[in-house]
């Protein structure tokens, strides 16, 4: 119990400490350097990116349904962020809809 305990803890510290690190760093008034907004515009896309083939790498385009799902699923995400501009909605849909898809 007490090894539990002592495990939350660590978890939770960790957790507050990553939350108000850039608090602590780029206190107000001090200029945020260029290589952090930098990192800010380029680092959501990328991070998608991999995402987007992490999912997509074990797809068989060889045998039925020839990679179906997974094409319709990510045509829906896609026409669904551009449509709505909600990434919540987006991605709770895809999934669903490839889960239902890959299902059937």
């Amino acid at each position: 119990m007490n090894h539990s305990a002592a495990l939350v803890a660590v978890m939770a510290a960790v957790t507050i400490l990553l939350r108000f690190l850039p608090f602590l760093i780029f206190r107000a008034g001090r200029p945020i350097p260029a290589r952090v907004i930098y990192l800010g515009h380029v680092l959501l896309p990328a991070i998608i990116g991999m995402l987007v083939v992490y999912c997509l790498k074990d797809t068989a385009v060889t045998v039925a349904p020839y990679g179906l799902p997974e094409l319709i699923a990510a045509a829906a995400v896609v026409g669904l962020q551009v449509w709505k501009r909600n990434s919540l909605v987006s991605i709770l849909s895809g999934t669903v809809l490839y889960m239902l898809l890959s299902r059937l």
